[in-house]
């Protein structure tokens, strides 16, 4: 994180069923949902500002793996937040909600509710 203003929040959401981009899942990509919920309070993304994805290597085999799609994106209060999908899910072990989450905010600038 660069902006002092950005605020670590890295917490589980819960994207609106109906409102990923269709267009990006077509071309086998994280499609960033139109609304999510955090927190108890729903948000509405009006703009993708930008997107990028992260990969590590898997084992001795010298693959490398996709492991998660990033969206910094704005919503319809003004806030910027940067939502992350993870490619795979947590085998969910520990047994907790955020075992079983694929999409996470991970920071937020602006006031974090």
């Amino acid at each position: 994180m660069t902006d002092p203003d950005e605020m670590l929040i890295s917490e589980p959401i819960q994207p609106v069923a109906g409102t990923f981009d269709a267009a990006a899942m077509a071309r086998g990509e994280a499609g960033c949902p139109g609304r999510f919920t955090w927190r108890g309070g729903e948000y509405e993304t009006v703009a993708v500002l930008e997107q990028w994805i992260t990969t590590s290597p898997e084992g001795g085999s010298g693959e490398v793996y996709l492991r998660r799609h990033w969206f910094k994106l704005r919503t319809t209060d003004g806030r910027v937040m940067t939502l992350y999908c993870l490619r795979q899910r947590s085998s969910g072990r520990r047994g907790g909600k955020a075992d079983k989450a694929r999409w996470f905010l991970y920071a937020v600038q602006g006031d974090p509710a």
